[in-house]
């Protein structure tokens, strides 16, 4: 699992047909206790997940294509959760 925060959104014209309706973010990797920890992943949104907001990523091929219920995705890293309060 990855701490992050969402900082931006990527848009393509043509992808994978697993991928349509969906949106890919672009986050930054935070340290446990939510300072830049340097990197970045780029996840499929399955909560909802907007720009600022701090959130869990997990980032494993094979339990990605899980939650995304598509066997054979190209995808490794999705958002998870969001992060309500840090503190």
């Amino acid at each position: 699992m990855i701490y992050a925060r969402v900082t931006g959104s990527i848009t393509s014209t043509i992808n994978h047909p697993d991928m349509d309706g969906r949106r890919l973010l672009v986050c930054d990797k935070l340290t446990a206790e939510g300072k830049p920890a340097g990197g970045y992943v780029i996840a499929v949104d399955t909560v909802g997940a907007g720009p600022g907001e701090t959130v869990i990523i997990l980032d494993e091929g094979n339990g990605a294509r899980q939650i995304l219920a598509r066997k054979d995705a190209p995808v490794r890293s999705v958002i998870v959760g969001i992060v309500e309060d840090s503190a």
